[in-house]
């Protein structure tokens, strides 16, 4: 069916509009181009000769301006020139300054009929008598206007008259005794009136109203059509009309001409400008449009017929594409099958580019993810930026660097009512939120990884070699702020190394993940540079609490539970005071848990059963505010550990042993016995030393000795107090102390001392 539309289509558009467009250019140049551009040229030369009056104007009301100046008055017609040379060199300079002032100026000339005539030109010049006659009789005795044009030639050249400006000095005077005559360049006129002939072969000239030719574009003398051009202006003067066709040795000019008013006189501009020059190309391409549309007529026949099968073959194969290879049957329109298969595949594919917009995102995060936690490690460099690239990423000439932001505080907002138990996600998700909003108002590509425990991390991808250390540093502080101010939050932000390998991506991640263990445990705002850390001199060390674990682990035994919470919050307030790390926090705090293990064992328990095999050093290693670790060991160690031995059927007798060690708590330094003990908890003394065993896994002597000894050894390290008083303190005389002490510990305790100090 549109295979004939296709070969009729193609013969009227090869041959009739070829044919219909020459016809109508050649009309249209025959006639209304020659009259637009006839009217064209009259506006063109109106406005170019309005600039040339422009230009003359200003010469005369530059001369003017200096006629009427105090330097050119009657006292120069008194001044001796050849002796008062400090007035002629002024004159001379002034004179320059004029010639120079305008570029239509060629020469200027200033004659003096003073009571010694001269002449400037501009330098100082002696006259002769024959050109002081000649002056005097033919310029200043001249009668009428004190300005008017001319012609004549300069007085020191031989060659043809110049057009010239004329101006009696000083101006305005009734008996002027000098002449100030300003020569026209004859190039400068030339190429202002050849902007009155756009085109080659016009004639461009000005002439007074007598006919007197000033200047011309031509040879300088009268031509022909110049006499012609006179007769027709006059004529057409006459009618008011400026503007008119002539025809003349066998060529039509569009002729322009108008007055320019001078001092003293009315010059006319005359430009001609042959019309075939305009209208020859056009005509000539309306001629040859018709050849060639004929021409392309009678292969156009030929032609469309090709023409048409190859145009229709891909429309043949796209149907028969679309119908799954069924020939149209001809009575059915191609084009409403092509629109209507087309449309269903448009709907299918939009559909999967909003799906593919839609999990774009979550496909970058997922593949992030992987990428940070080491999964992609197999993948080389280059099929990683590959996957990148597929992902919407810039990898060429990238570097990367990493930071990990860490919230702190939510204990604190616990409390106060803002956050709830088991908000960090929500909390952490808006935190993602504020990150990559402002991250990104700083740097073109960045991309957050919310790790949903109140942890993110931040990718920076960068330009190769561009350094933005303090771009960090404003986007750390500002994210603070507005963290601090929106979520009440303190923030601890780390900032890793750069790195321009993808495959270095995971090991930025953890180095930098690493850094925050050695966050200040204070809550506060931190921002920790990893690579000024790792320059930096290691601070000195602290001092374990290990009085107040004992003081913990005695709670625990007698089954007090708020006197076994306070020590515990003065544990973590002892490691806040020592400026502890918080890598140093969690050894810590993971020592602790290990010791209170070890006393539930030792009273019959099994960690494991009794913490439904939880592994509790897991979840404290990831608790990292002090508040949140005092209420994790109270509620998840201490109390459930009393609450087991309340059950117990022997917790009586428990609580007995753990009565005698307080009493031996309080007692060390004293002469004290098992029947001490045995009388000050009301029972007899075989019962006690045989529970006592049992509960403690030490006996009474054993268990009073390890005490004095780990008394004496606090006692060595932390004061300055004799050998001989410690032992007395803790129970035991000079000599018998220090054999024990030795025995002990192998060292004795002179030497003890010495070398924690050292340590």
């Amino acid at each position: 069916m549109h295979y004939r539309k296709i070969w009729a289509i193609i013969l009227l558009i090869t041959g009739i509009p070829g044919l219909i467009t020459g016809l109508l250019i050649y009309w249209f140049v025959g006639g209304r181009i020659e009259n637009e551009m006839v009217s064209l040229h009259k506006n063109q030369i109106v406005r170019r000769a309005e600039s040339i009056n422009s230009q003359f104007d200003n010469l005369e009301l530059f001369l003017s301006h200096w006629a009427f100046d105090p330097k050119f008055d009657f006292a120069l017609k008194e001044v001796d020139f050849y002796r008062n040379f400090q007035v002629t060199n002024d004159i001379s300079k002034t004179l320059v300054i004029m010639q120079g002032s305008l570029p239509l100026i060629d020469n200027i000339e200033f004659y003096v009929n003073g009571s010694i005539p001269v002449l400037f030109r501009p330098n100082f010049n002696r006259m002769d008598p024959d050109s002081i006659d000649w002056l005097n009789t033919m310029e200043l005795m001249r009668k009428g206007s004190s300005v008017y044009w001319t012609l004549m030639p300069s007085l020191t050249s031989s060659g043809n008259p110049d057009l010239t400006i004329v101006h009696k000095m000083p101006g305005g005077a009734s008996e002027p005794f000098a002449l100030l005559r300003a020569h026209i360049n004859h190039d400068q006129v030339l190429n202002l009136l050849k902007t009155l002939t756009p085109y080659e072969g016009g004639e461009a000239f000005l002439m007074q109203e007598d006919g007197t030719v000033l200047a011309s574009t031509g040879s300088g003398e009268t031509t022909p059509l110049m006499e012609v051009l006179k007769k027709y202006v006059k004529t057409s003067k006459g009618k008011n009309q400026t503007s008119f066709l002539m025809e003349w040795d066998h060529i039509t000019y569009s002729v322009s001409f108008g007055g320019l008013d001078r001092i003293g006189a009315q010059w006319i501009y005359v430009s001609a400008a042959p019309i075939n020059a305009i209208t020859k190309p056009v005509v000539f391409l309306s001629k040859l449009i018709i050849m060639i549309s004929c021409t392309g007529l009678l292969l156009a026949l030929l032609l469309a017929s090709i023409a048409s099968r190859k145009i229709y073959s891909p429309l043949d194969r796209l149907v028969r594409l679309l119908t799954s290879g069924t020939p149209s049957n001809g009575r059915e329109d191609e084009f409403t099958l092509i629109e209507r298969e087309w449309q269903h595949l448009t709907r299918e594919s939009l559909a999967l580019q909003r799906k593919l917009q839609n999990q774009l995102p979550q496909v970058q995060q997922g593949f992030l993810y992987q990428l940070t936690q080491g999964y992609l490690s197999s993948y080389s460099e280059e099929e990683l930026r590959e996957r990148m690239r597929q992902y919407g990423w810039m990898v060429d000439e990238r570097s990367y660097r990493v930071l990990f932001i860490q919230l702190t505080g939510m204990a604190h907002a616990g409390r106060t009512g803002r956050y709830s138990l088991g908000d960090e996600g929500l909390v952490t998700f808006a935190a993602a939120n504020v990150v990559e909003e402002m991250a990104r108002e700083q740097f073109e590509e960045c991309h957050v990884i919310n790790f949903h425990d109140l942890t993110m991390g931040l990718l920076l991808s960068i330009p190769s070699g561009e350094d933005i250390y303090s771009d960090i540093d404003e986007l750390g502080n500002t994210l603070i702020q507005a963290i601090n101010r929106i979520l009440k939050m303190k923030v601890t932000l780390s900032v890793g190394r750069i790195s321009e390998q993808v495959k270095q991506i995971p090991l930025l991640f953890e180095e930098t993940k690493l850094a925050l263990s050695f966050r200040s445990i204070y809550d506060e705002n931190q921002i920790i540079d990893l690579e000024a850390l790792k320059s930096n001199v290691q601070e000195p060390g602290f001092q374990y609490p290990f009085t107040l674990e004992r003081e913990i682990i005695q709670a625990m035994r007698t089954g007090k539970l708020d006197e076994a919470e306070q020590q515990v919050q003065a544990f973590l307030e002892a490691l806040v005071l020592e400026r502890a790390k918080e890598l140093d926090v969690q050894t810590c705090v993971l020592n602790l848990l290990g010791s209170l293990e070890h006393t539930i064992m030792q009273a019959g328990l099994n960690p494991n059963q009794l913490f439904k095999s939880v592994n509790r050093f897991e979840q404290l290693s990831v608790i990292r505010e002090p508040e949140q670790i005092k209420r994790w060991f109270v509620d998840k160690i201490i109390h459930p550990f009393m609450a087991e031995m309340e059950h117990r059927s022997d917790y009586k007798l428990k609580k007995v042993i753990e009565q005698a060690m307080t009493f031996i708590n309080a007692n060390y330094m004293r002469d004290i016995s098992l029947d001490d003990c045995a009388e000050h908890c009301t029972t007899n003394v075989f019962v006690l030393s045989r529970t006592f065993k049992q509960v403690s896994g030490k006996n009474f002597i054993d268990y009073l000795t390890e005490l004095r000894m780990s008394k004496a050894k606090d006692l060595l390290r932390e004061s300055e107090q004799r050998i001989n008083d410690i032992a007395e303190q803790v129970g035991y005389q000079h000599s018998y102390f220090n054999r024990l002490f030795k025995k002990y510990e192998g060292v004795t305790p002179s030497q003890y001392r010495e070398t924690s100090r050292n340590t």
